[in-house]
């Protein structure tokens, strides 16, 4: 039978139909889905033996929940998913405020209605997209907001006195009956309004105005919460975390290759981009290195974190530089180059918390750096340890490099150069294109794994490098000494 053909009170009684609570409902359909040996939450990566686990359990003990970690840590999109564990479908009194049950009603309003209309009350169906109730938690949330207060306009009209319980407003915590119920960043909310939600989620009792109502509602709490907040901003009060029966610590990605996937997943990337930019895979790879290296750099406040929307931000920032430069110089295709990694300064420098070090190197220096870093990280992942090879000199793969530099040539790689004249000048390096075919045969990635030997030869200090506005000048070490020293006369 369809149940939304279901209309009337008498109609959901002879279907057979059993309430219960929303925690009962969500654990039976999370328990049907871990027998089915389906994915509950899906897309969420990285917390997959860590997070998601503490959820289960979380849910099969109906337990209320505060996810806690750092910012950009998939928390509030693990509550939002927890929709999908709703029933699809929920019968409620037609004009309810509060998503009453036909079969046990809660308000003023439901109860009298059914008094009147007996089987005849009119039923609805709500779907369980519309079972969600989200809030953040603000310095400026009252408990009207969140409880609810009395209507003045409501008396009028109705020529009710304030003594009838008709004439409150619920706030969204009654609103929610049935229903998840999120308040982000939990912290954030004045200590007295967190008093509010005490006898909420322990006795189910509302308190409006001088009205003691005993409303036993009917509602999954999930709170979010940042450890930063409780130094910075404010603090869980000790009874209302007393109250959240299970704290669940969420984190940043484990391991590089699970920071890849979430960026790949959550980047935006249109089709017109992916048409004409070719991403290497060492250069997605360099981008987590940044991130990775940001959360440990004494530049940045670890307890503030980063977030992996700066992975994110740089991968789209990083294609639309190769993107724009293939714009201006027409050219059809093209693959990102280390150069282009400065377009993705703007994507570090809004993303990150600089302590007192950070402020004096300035956050353009920081992002800089951060951007080196993760440079001679790949290239020594790629390529031999130049010193090691130096060694070894019969067999140093970058002596011809360092002679051609040595012999007082100079390459300027301008951040707009086109595909033609960026090959054409890594083209004229002795020895490069020879020591680059070792590591790829994709002639689209030749040209990248050349450039990144010129930069981490450059970081390894073997060969010199200055950063000149929209240019980079790469030059034997000495002559740069020389260069400055004539500067200064």
């Amino acid at each position: 039978m369809d149940i939304k053909k279901i209309k009337t009170l008498g109609q959901l009684k002879k279907s057979g139909y059993q309430p219960k609570t929303v925690k009962q409902e969500i654990r039976d359909n999370l328990v049907q889905k871990l027998q089915n040996k389906e994915k509950v939450f899906d897309g969420i990566i990285g917390f997959e033996d860590t997070v998601v686990p503490d959820i289960e359990r979380a849910i099969l003990s109906q337990h209320n929940m505060l996810l806690l970690g750092l910012r950009g840590q998939a928390k509030t999109r693990i509550a939002r998913m927890m929709t999908q564990l709703l029933d699809e479908y929920i019968p409620v009194v037609d004009g309810s405020e509060i998503n009453d049950d036909p079969m046990q009603p809660l308000s003023r309003y439901a109860v009298d209605l059914i008094a009147e209309q007996g089987d005849k009350t009119p039923v609805k169906w709500v779907h369980r997209s519309d079972r969600f109730v989200e809030k953040l938690a603000t310095p400026d949330v009252s408990v009207a907001d969140l409880i609810g207060d009395v209507d003045p306009i409501k008396a009028a009209s109705l020529k009710l006195p304030y003594s009838d319980e008709r004439v409150i407003h619920f706030g969204l915590v009654p609103r929610a009956h049935r229903s998840i119920f999120v308040l982000n960043e939990l912290p954030d909310l004045q200590a007295r309004i967190q008093v509010s939600l005490f006898n909420i989620l322990q006795e189910g009792d509302l308190q409006i105005r001088g009205f003691k109502l005993r409303f036993p509602l009917d509602i999954q709490f999930v709170f979010t919460a940042n450890p930063e907040d409780y130094t910075n901003r404010g603090s869980i009060v000790t009874p209302l975390k007393d109250r959240i029966e299970s704290q669940i610590l969420t984190h940043y990605p484990k391991t590089v290759e699970i920071a890849r996937e979430i960026t790949q997943q959550e980047a935006k990337i249109s089709e017109e981009q992916d048409g004409v930019v070719h991403v290497v895979d060492e250069m997605r790879t360099m981008l987590e290195l940044i991130s990775f290296n940001a959360r440990e750099s004494e530049y940045i406040d670890e307890k503030s974190g980063v977030s992996a929307r700066m992975s994110i931000s740089a991968l789209q920032n990083l294609v639309s530089a190769a993107e724009r430069r293939a714009l201006i110089n027409g050219d059809k295709s093209t693959t990102v180059r280390i150069s282009d990694l400065w377009g993705v300064v703007p994507s570090i420098t809004g993303k990150v918390e600089l302590v007192y070090e950070g402020e004096q190197e300035g956050p353009y220096g920081v992002a800089i750096h951060l951007i080196n870093e993760a440079i001679k990280e790949t290239f020594d992942a790629v390529y031999p340890d130049p010193d090691k090879s130096a060694k070894k000199d019969e067999k140093d793969p970058y002596r011809p490099i360092i002679n051609w530099f040595g012999s007082g040539n100079k390459l300027d790689l301008l951040n707009d150069d086109s595909e033609e004249s960026f090959r054409a000048k890594l083209d004229e390096i002795e020895g490069l294109r020879a020591l680059a075919v070792e590591f790829t045969d994709d002639p689209n990635e030749i040209y990248f794994f050349m450039e990144l030997a010129i930069h981490g030869l450059a970081a390894s200090d073997t060969i010199g490098k200055n950063i000149i506005d929209t240019k980079m000048s790469f030059s034997d070490p000495l002559a740069n000494i020389f260069d400055d020293m004539n500067d200064d006369e």
